[in-house]
């Protein structure tokens, strides 16, 4: 424990409460002792990821989880040994990227217990979306009717804030107007679109929320947890609002409350940014995520295809020699 303490020292420096403290870390006790099935300890050439929406295949009146499982066991079982399920949780936009409820499977997709029943025929990787979270989910609901507790789980602004140098991976705007209970209007932060909420994780109450969703995941089985736009998940205006030191100690916390409570589970994060900015996730080689997420492979392979050379890819591949992506097609 003493990692995640220090880790949590250096994020909050000083300012996390200590009831509070004491409240994280009896969670991640409490799951540390509760997980029993062991990981894979590492990956090596015989691990192949699939990666699917939950809701891909389809069948009249069956859960799309239920229709996976049986098309897998028949036709794909014996090529891919981990499967990284999207997002699979309720959700109102983005494809599953705007999560309305984390502990909640998607009813369309079914429920736990068909990820539990695929998980005895296949290893799996959840989709950690811890940025941002739905408009339509309880917590931002709760923020809006400006109920006790939730005033700091989201960033306002005042509108003629300079926010000129936040990096933008997208042209909607980065504050969008809310109107609370109260009467009064706030500007949320809103980085990748209007029903995508930015968490604040400034609050130490977010943390802990966020901390829970991840336990509940390496409880409900994931040996890969893919952190998605981890990039942006801490804001100092006045900077880019990406890749700040306390960005990449939040994932430092929770690789180190991953190992905790159930060593051998993969971190990877998900940037899609130019290569030096991706590996800085690496830390030490050690510290941090074990794997990045690598956005090159497919279009190297269709520049190949088209130009008739695999020259360009191969140069690639060169280049992120000894480095643990995670390349996808």
């Amino acid at each position: 424990m003493d990692i995640i303490n220090n880790l949590i020292d250096k994020i909050y420096q000083n300012t996390f409460p200590a009831a509070t403290r004491e409240r994280l870390l009896s969670h991640v006790r409490a799951a540390r002792d509760g997980i029993k099935k062991p990981r894979k300890p590492h990956w090596d050439e015989k691990d192949v990821v699939l990666i699917t929406y939950a809701d891909q295949f389809r069948e009249p009146e069956a859960p799309t989880l239920a229709t996976f499982s049986r098309f897998y066991q028949q036709h794909l079982q014996s090529t891919f040994n981990l499967v990284h399920l999207l997002p699979f949780f309720p959700w109102s936009s983005d494809d599953g990227f705007s999560v309305i409820d984390y502990h909640q499977v998607n009813p369309i997709c079914g429920e736990w217990r068909n990820v539990a029943e695929l998980h005895t025929h296949t290893r799996l990787m959840f989709d950690f979306v811890c940025n941002h979270i739905s408009s339509h989910s309880a917590w931002f609901k709760h923020y809006l009717a400006c109920d006790a507790g939730w005033d700091n789980f989201f960033i306002s602004m005042p509108p003629g804030t300079d926010l000129s140098g936040v990096t933008r991976p997208r042209t909607s705007p980065l504050l969008t107007p809310f109107l609370r209970a109260n009467g009064e209007t706030h500007y949320i932060w809103t980085t990748f679109s209007a029903d995508q909420i930015d968490l604040n994780f400034a609050s130490p109450e977010v943390l802990i929320r966020m901390v829970d969703v991840l336990l509940e995941y390496l409880k409900k089985g994931a040996d890969y947890v893919r952190l998605d736009a981890v990039g942006y998940m801490w804001k100092t205006p006045g900077t880019r609002c990406i890749h700040l030191e306390n960005t990449h100690l939040l994932v430092k916390l929770f690789r180190a409350i991953a190992d905790v409570v159930a060593p051998g589970t993969v971190i990877i994060t998900e940037t899609n940014v130019p290569h030096q900015d991706n590996i800085s996730y690496f830390g030490n080689g050690r510290d941090e995520a074990q794997m990045v997420y690598q956005f090159s492979l497919p279009p190297l392979v269709l520049h190949a295809i088209h130009n008739g050379s695999a020259r360009a890819a191969s140069m690639g591949r060169r280049a992120r020699s000894g480095r643990r992506h995670h390349d996808f097609l």
